[in-house]
């Protein structure tokens, strides 16, 4: 095998994307507590997770998705890793948090890793609009990635949801990196994700 061709993955990733744990075999008979979806299958990533609830914490955690290696073994390790965790437990496991579990993986698929956690977080707060607890859902905090032209990663999901396809077209829009231009690799690395998320809705 060439170097060119080598698995890029970690033992622990090639484990879980050949050996995916809970997923979900049977969508219609099981009976779900909360449901999250999140990606564009346009775009070739799309992620859906299922929980079960119990004392407030999860009891059950299963998925499907569309998507790459790291996409698949990045949500396998997270259902694995939020069962018996509470909810708000769970609502916080970040990205960072599942790709170091999983030994790391390549930076141009660290954006797969984001899929699972938003889905999470989709499927615990619709649970709480289910039974009545809508003051627990958190509203997500912008982030600021221009500090120049003040464009947070709110306003990069707004300007993919109206097209924006690229950096230029995302400039269009918000004028972002248009300064200093320091923010422009953060800035590039949020629009990749973001696209995969939200691009051609």
């Amino acid at each position: 095998m060439s170097n060119s061709s080598q698995w890029l993955y970690s033992d622990i990733v090639k484990d879980h994307f050949t050996n995916p744990r809970n997923i979900l075999e049977d969508e219609e008979s099981y009976k779900d507590d909360g449901k999250g979806t999140v990606g564009n299958i346009k775009c070739g990533d799309q992620m859906m997770i299922v929980i079960k609830v119990k004392d407030d914490k999860i009891l059950d955690c299963k998925w499907k998705t569309y998507g790459c290696a790291s996409a698949i073994a990045s949500t396998s390790m997270l259902s694995e890793t939020v069962i018996g965790m509470t909810l708000d437990e769970a609502y916080h496991v970040s990205p960072q948090d599942i790709t170091k579990r999983l030994g790391g993986l390549p930076e141009h698929k660290i954006h797969c890793s984001v899929l699972g956690d938003k889905a999470l977080r989709a499927a615990i707060d619709d649970y709480y609009k289910r039974t009545g607890q809508v003051d627990r859902i958190k509203k997500e905090q912008a982030r600021t990635i221009c500090q120049c032209m003040s464009v947070t990663d709110k306003d990069i999901d707004k300007a993919v949801k109206n097209g924006a396809k690229n950096f230029i077209e995302l400039q269009q829009q918000t004028k972002i990196s248009t300064v200093c231009g320091q923010c422009r690799q953060e800035a590039e690395e949020y629009l990749h994700q973001s696209i995969h998320l939200y691009g051609d809705e």
